[in-house]
């Protein structure tokens, strides 16, 4: 007999959100996490008592009817959570190199999105509208996404293979604007030659129905969550990390810890990336055609992050996040080489519940590929405050690294320098190791409208009892994720089965 109906890989939002959905319905869960800290990209970390996320600087869909607070109710976290709802005027602000006095301001609310930037674009108002209405379109075409029942796959749905900046190009004439309305792009690591519409479309309006930073951090979803699963008899081990998948006479049968230690399901979920899973498994029913085509899938890029700690009563807390680039070309900013330096940068200001009008931190991101830090790649560090694990070298190319991103960010905050009491940086390597992404890819497997059926990813697999969730199967993000899991315990349970009980919750 087995011990467990049900061992989940990885306890990142949807491997945790698979535990309480699976438990909560009397599967006996396990969850298994290879480091310390639970949660992937929930994480959180403090440095001089600043309290710093590691992925989740603001979270969309949450005010009452929407879709995520639908489905954190039914986690039944919603209530607990300690959220700040965003300046609903301009939760994001865009800006130019080249026109570095203007913002230009994301708004909550459709209406309001429309009516904010037709201040400053008069002439385009009824392009505006044309175009919220349309993302809107393309929203309704995900029936998952707005937690309808629906026995359509969400294969076969269109706009899977229209480009994103040829369809803004095609209804917004003015190319400020066009690039105004794509300035949020950093959220998914938009790539104009290959970003399908669908992509924009979906994420983008999460954040216009509503914007939220969670105050000291995002650590608090992944805390309630577990807590529920405890509740519903769901068991959740760190430090165990999977070496080995086995299967035997065609089903997954046990799999073996780092320690030799192995554990017995009849049913296994990989929260991890599809590649490392197939790396882990010794299997004749997964072909060698599929696994290539795993292998071969290319990852998003991803990020150099430094996370200042201010020096106290220095930088006011800005309830928005800034999206600043060089040129007025915001999808050309994620292909950007080391020759061409640091042509665009996020930064996100944390909320503290010590509250106050000024900040105690802030981070900014900029775009970095894998193959800047590959001769590194052997190297690992998982353990907190060993920084010289990678070498002098290392930290001399995160030092000059950091100096030319601050450089940049002078144009945009004057005297950034003198408001910085310390710093960490983080590399792809950082993600690599600390939320198991493949290539430190931020967002996971990228999607290429020009081929868009490649990069979906079934739930199901050959081997009838291995399962995949996780931001690789259709989308990233908490909502992106979270329908990921929806769809993964559907399965199980049923799919529209699921739906009503989240909508009824």
């Amino acid at each position: 007999m087995s011990k467990y109906d049900v061992v989940i890989i990885g306890s990142g939002l949807g491997g945790l959100e698979s535990a309480y959905i699976l438990s909560k319905e009397g599967y006996k869960v396990l969850v298994l996490e290879k480091n310390r800290q639970l949660g992937g990209s929930l994480q959180i970390f403090v440095r001089d008592k600043a309290i710093f996320d590691t992925g989740i600087h603001y979270i969309g869909g949450l005010s009452e009817g929407q879709n995520l607070n639908q489905c954190f109710k039914y986690f039944g976290i919603m209530d607990k959570l300690n959220l700040i709802k965003m300046d609903e005027d301009g939760f994001d602000r865009i800006s130019f190199g080249d026109d570095i006095g203007n913002e230009y301001k994301h708004a909550q609310g459709y209406d309001n999105f429309v009516e904010q930037l037709a201040v400053q674009f008069p002439h385009q108002r009824e392009e505006l509208k044309t175009y919220t209405k349309l993302i809107q379109d393309v929203c309704n075409y995900f029936p998952l996404y707005q937690l309808r029942e629906d026995d359509a796959p969400i294969l076969g749905t269109k706009y899977l293979d229209v480009n994103a900046k040829d369809f803004i190009s095609s209804v917004i004439s003015d190319v400020r604007l066009q690039n105004v309305l794509a300035g949020s792009n950093p959220l998914y690591a938009g790539d104009g030659e290959k970003t399908p519409l669908y992509v924009h479309a979906l994420v983008v309006n999460t954040y216009i129905e509503s914007s939220y930073k969670c105050i000291d951090g995002g650590s608090q979803i992944e805390r309630w969550i577990t807590k529920n699963i405890k509740a519903n008899g769901g068991e959740i081990r760190n430090y165990s990390e999977v070496k080995k998948i086995v299967e035997k006479d065609g089903i997954i049968t046990h799999v073996e810890l780092s320690t030799g230690e192995k554990i017995e399901g009849k049913n296994f979920i990989s929260n991890i990336h599809p590649a490392t899973t197939m790396e882990m498994l010794e299997s004749t029913k997964i072909k060698n055609a599929y696994r290539n085509r795993i292998n071969g899938l290319e990852n998003c890029s991803s990020a150099f992050i430094i996370d200042i700690v201010l020096k106290p009563q220095t930088f006011k807390y800005t309830n928005y996040n800034i999206y600043h680039f060089g040129e007025n070309d915001v999808w050309s900013a994620v292909n950007a080489t080391p020759e061409m330096g640091t042509n665009a940068f996020c930064i996100f200001v944390p909320k503290s519940s010590k509250g106050g009008q000024y900040a105690d931190s802030m981070t900014i991101l900029t775009y970095m590929k894998f193959d800047q830090v590959k001769q590194w790649a052997d190297t690992f560090a998982t353990v907190p405050k060993h920084n010289d694990s990678r070498g002098e070298e290392y930290e001399e190319f995160k030092k000059k690294k950091t100096e030319q991103i601050l450089d940049k960010v002078e144009s945009r905050i004057p005297n950034i320098r003198s408001y910085i009491n310390s710093y960490t940086t983080s590399t792809p390597l950082s993600y690599r190791d600390y939320i198991g992404a493949k290539d430190g890819g931020l967002y996971g497997i990228a999607k290429d409208y020009r081929d868009p059926l490649r990069t979906f990813i079934s739930p199901t697999t050959k081997i009838p009892n291995l399962f995949f969730t996780g931001q690789n199967l259709n989308m990233h993000g908490v909502l992106g994720v979270t329908v990921g899991a929806i769809r993964t315990c559907g399965v199980f349970v049923g799919q529209n089965y699921l739906l009503k009980k989240i909508n009824n919750s």
